[in-house]
């Protein structure tokens, strides 16, 4: 087992999580940190316990990844299972069985939050792609998935030069073939988050996380 992942959580993190149906994960993307994504908590409408992980691969320029990048959009299998891995390593640390799991993810997090989908579907409850795409390798799930069709919100920008054209088309194919999807493409964003995709990401997880919407945004 790798080494435990860092973490920081909200204020409201229970003692015991046995008494808590899910809490959201925040996976931040190549090069960042644990502290990234906890800024659009608001704008997200997150009124549940929430953790955000720091990715197991330091940088060395205080970002962490969570995989190494070979070819960019097409990463390898091994380095991915052993990520995802990790991150349930931490679930079970860390919460109860009983507890499930709302991962958010943007760019490689965005595809840890699928991993962690796409491995233990029945402990996952609406995640939310940003950013990012799904691994070429066929995973556990995937079977489950297919039958299941649980619901998955998929945002990326119009002008995203950073994720390649292949790996769009390939979590396209996959997406709606596996899950009930959302999807979003916002004009004029590049890779990143904007206004209209966290109001986007706030309504999916009304509706499908049972997180009410704060009024107003």
């Amino acid at each position: 087992m790798s080494a435990p992942l860092r973490e920081v959580r909200s204020a409201d993190w229970p003692a015991d999580t046995a008494t808590t149906p899910a809490v959201a994960l925040l996976l931040h993307g190549y090069g960042s940190n644990e502290h990234d994504l906890t800024g659009l908590i608001p704008a997200f409408g997150l009124a549940l316990p929430w953790a955000s992980l720091r990715a197991p691969l330091e940088l060395g320029t205080g970002g962490a990844a969570w995989f190494s990048i070979t070819t960019p959009g097409n990463p390898d299998a091994r380095p991915v299972a052993e990520a995802t891995e990790t991150i349930w390593d931490w679930v079970d640390t860390n919460l109860a069985a009983t507890t499930r799991v709302i991962p958010i993810g943007f760019s490689q997090g965005g595809l840890m939050a699928s991993q962690l989908l796409r491995t233990r579907p029945e402990r996952v409850l609406a995640p939310v792609v940003l950013g990012g795409f799904v691994l070429g390798a066929s995973q556990p799930g995937d079977a489950t998935l297919a039958e299941s069709r649980p619901a998955v919100f998929w945002g990326r920008g119009a002008e995203d030069r950073v994720i390649g054209e292949a790996a769009i088309s390939r979590t396209s194919m996959y997406l709606p073939q596996h899950t009930s999807l959302v999807e979003r493409v916002y004009p004029g964003l590049a890779h990143g988050i904007d206004a209209a995709e966290a109001g986007d990401v706030r309504d999916f997880l009304a509706l499908h996380a049972g997180i009410p919407a704060a009024t107003g945004r």
